[in-house]
């Protein structure tokens, strides 16, 4: 599980290593750029014969490309170093290294030093390109000049490899405001930024790779740090076992409280994969009206006839019955596709207020628990789990849909699940899960295909399947987040983005399960 920071948590790590521990800035900015330089030749090499162009700010990252330039004269490469500034301009460990720079320029043919412009780049036909204008300190706009060497680079057809950050990403939030580099790889430093991963950032950083730049573990894994990016070594340690012992009802039971009227989908969606995923025994709880149709759809799991309104939705007349199945459940799972019928409504509330077992909270119950007030959830003896996407995390925070993309990053799970003493899954890319705790996890899987009608509702089937089989409702929600976007990438694989829908998905799951478990 790798520790992902924002960018001032980054700033902190490194005055914390220069200051505390004595380490020079110097040291940091040798150790990040050589980094650079043994990720090119790594994955470029051999370099004898190939041209290198970095194009360097005037900052610190300009300073990580000048050492990258210097080691890469010394792999044999042809290097042309562009600086957007002039020398005087230059600062710090910046301008030490520029300096250095320069006395070797004038003793080798390999390197060459020149200030930007326009027609410098044209008369440029680089074999790869390495991009160090701007690191993790910048956010806004970018502005000419280094907007028309951004366009060049992503113009070149090359490899580009970003130092730190592709230059025009915001390193906390991912957001770029008009440009941004294409970058095939991104060399980031030290710890990963979240910034790599939300937003437009991370179609722009390409392949991630945390090299070390010698910052002290007890600094890189501070308790300041309270959010991790989820890969698969990570999910493969929490999947349970199950013994030889087990049975149907040992290994949880889920209720699977869906559907209405013109929306079945929803509901078989949910209760078939709590199924794939391992659950033992699922009850789909559907409406009267609903139900001639559920019951031939689904073989495998029950389903339960309940008192429907006269526009085909659940009754508040099924709340007793149904608090008596919520006993016979490990998990609950309530929304998909309920409706927003005013009685269904009600009833879900009152279903949510009086709920003591574990429940996960999903599409229109999330509706009525925006009715009802999510702080109320406080005061309930249950467990809850819920798994909004942007738009309903809107409606249950107050906050504005884009407020929300832009601290997906950075904290509004996290804020939300402390404040309503739940787990939290804001759906989306990427999702991020967030516990009552304070810890905050990044998916790493999924792909844009994924973004089709249904795939929220195996999730909430495949979650509560493992919430049921004894995981804890963290744990649950991160492997089952995992588990989902590696089956819409396994389905990808086979059908493309563009193809995807969400039986798909269900029809995955056990590939991407044994994928897993393989390691």
């Amino acid at each position: 599980m790798q520790t992902v920071v924002s960018a001032e948590q980054m700033r902190w790590c490194d005055a914390t290593t220069i200051k505390s521990y004595g380490v020079p800035s110097l040291i940091l900015m040798e150790n990040a750029g050589s980094s650079v330089a043994w990720f090119v030749e790594e994955h470029f090499g051999p370099l004898e014969s190939r041209h290198v162009v970095i194009l360097c700010g005037k900052g610190n990252n300009g300073g990580d490309g000048f050492v990258a330039a210097r080691h890469l004269v010394n792999q044999g490469a042809t290097v042309s170093v562009v600086t957007i500034s002039n020398a005087r301009e230059l600062m710090g460990d910046a301008k030490t290294n520029f300096s250095i720079l320069a006395r070797i320029g004038k003793s080798t043919e390999q390197l060459t030093i020149s200030q930007y412009s326009s027609k410098l780049l044209k008369s440029l036909h680089p074999d790869i390109i390495i991009d160090a204008l701007l690191g993790t300190g910048f956010s806004g706009a970018v502005r000419k000049p280094l907007t028309d060497a951004i366009q060049w680079m992503n113009e070149s057809r090359v490899p580009v490899v970003a130092a730190d950050i592709p230059s025009g990403v915001d390193a906390t939030t991912g957001i770029v405001e008009n440009i941004a580099v294409q970058a095939s790889a991104t060399v980031t430093f030290g710890l990963l930024k979240s910034g790599l991963f939300c937003n437009q950032g991370q179609d722009s950083a390409g392949d991630v790779l945390v090299a070390d730049i010698g910052i002290p573990k007890s600094v890189s894994t501070s308790d300041k740090f309270q959010t991790f990016l989820i890969e698969r070594s990570d999910v493969r340690s929490l999947l349970p076992r199950r013994p030889s012992t087990s049975h149907k009802y040992s290994v949880g039971k889920v209720l699977v409280i869906a559907g209405s009227k013109g929306y079945t989908g929803a509901a078989a969606l949910a209760a078939m994969s709590a199924l794939r995923a391992g659950a033992g025994a699922v009850m789909l709880a559907t409406p009267e009206s609903v139900y001639p149709v559920l019951a031939r759809k689904l073989t495998e799991a029950i389903v339960a006839p309940f008192s429907s309104t006269p526009e085909g939705s659940l009754s508040t007349e099924a709340l007793a019955p149904l608090r008596e199945k919520i006993q016979w459940a490990d998990v609950v799972v309530i929304g998909p596709g309920l409706s927003q019928h005013k009685e269904t409504q009600r009833l879900v509330q009152q279903l949510v207020f009086d709920n003591k077992s574990k429940m996960l909270i999903d599409a229109d119950a999330l509706n009525a628990l925006a009715g009802m007030g999510v702080s109320k959830l406080k005061k309930s003896k249950g467990s809850f789990l819920l798994t909004p996407h942007t738009g309903e995390f809107s409606r249950l925070s107050g906050m504005e849909s884009k407020r929300i993309e832009q601290k997906r990053g950075d904290g509004v799970a996290r804020d939300a699940a402390t404040s309503w003493n739940a787990t939290v899954v804001l759906k989306g890319g990427p999702t991020v899960t967030a516990s009552s705790k304070g810890r905050e996890y990044i998916n790493s899987t999924s792909n844009p295909g994924m973004a089709t009608v249904g795939s929220g509702d195996v999730l909430s089937g495949v979650i509560s399947a493992l919430w049921a089989q004894g995981m804890s409702d963290e744990d649950a929600a991160v492997a089952g987040v995992f588990v989902h976007g590696l089956s819409g990438d396994l389905a990808c694989e086979k059908f493309g983005e563009r193809s995807l829908v969400a039986q798909d998905l269900i029809d995955f799951l056990p590939a991407a399960f044994q994928e897993v478990e393989r390691g």
